[in-house]
């Protein structure tokens, strides 16, 4: 009887080990598979450079900047449109310049609150944050080039419009003030 009685302990030992390196081996395959899968922003990105192009602007549509106390236009431009989550991660990122009269759009998925960086991005930008009614809600006047500072906007916001540095004080255009577009594509 002892000897059954071992082997039967035998077993279990061999079995209980069988089953712990299988967990580990399933573990460790997760881990390997895990490791490709971007968890954050940050990881989607390439690493901040010391490199800008030459990236064309190319206008998909126009922006009017409207007074919410007159309803008068405050300023227009062309812009590119970042609908995409590819384009919306990349932004302006890379450039060397764009024209006065231009910037991005994004079109967010959410409305909610929204927060953008300024790596690799070498324009100092204002970022005006949009709500689905399209009102200003928030506006970050003069970003800091090349940082990973996040700027979020104060309400949620469904649009964000970048335009380059000033563009928002020297057009007289605050928080309250609308929005109107139309993309051509």
């Amino acid at each position: 009887m002892k000897k059954s009685s071992r082997k039967k302990s035998h077993y279990k030992r061999v079995s209980t080990l069988g089953i712990v390196l299988i967990g580990i081996l399933i573990v460790a395959v997760l881990l390997r598979f895990c490791a490709h899968i971007p968890s954050n922003r940050a990881s989607t990105l390439p690493e901040p450079t010391t490199r800008a192009y030459n990236i064309p602007f190319v206008k998909q549509g126009e922006l009017a900047f409207i007074s919410r106390a007159t309803s008068d236009t405050l300023a227009r431009i062309d812009i590119e449109v970042a609908d995409t989550e590819f384009l919306r991660a990349r932004g302006l990122m890379f450039r060397q310049s764009m024209p006065e009269d231009a910037g991005m759009l994004f079109l967010m998925q959410y409305e909610e609150i929204q927060g953008f960086w300024m790596r690799n991005t070498y324009i100092s930008l204002d970022m005006l944050f949009v709500n689905a009614d399209k009102e200003i809600v928030t506006i970050h006047a003069h970003t800091q080039t090349l940082s990973d500072r996040t700027y979020t906007s104060s309400a949620p916001a469904l649009y964000v419009v970048e335009v380059n540095a000033g563009f928002s004080e020297r057009n007289n255009i605050a928080v309250g003030d609308k929005i109107s577009f139309v993309i051509d594509r």
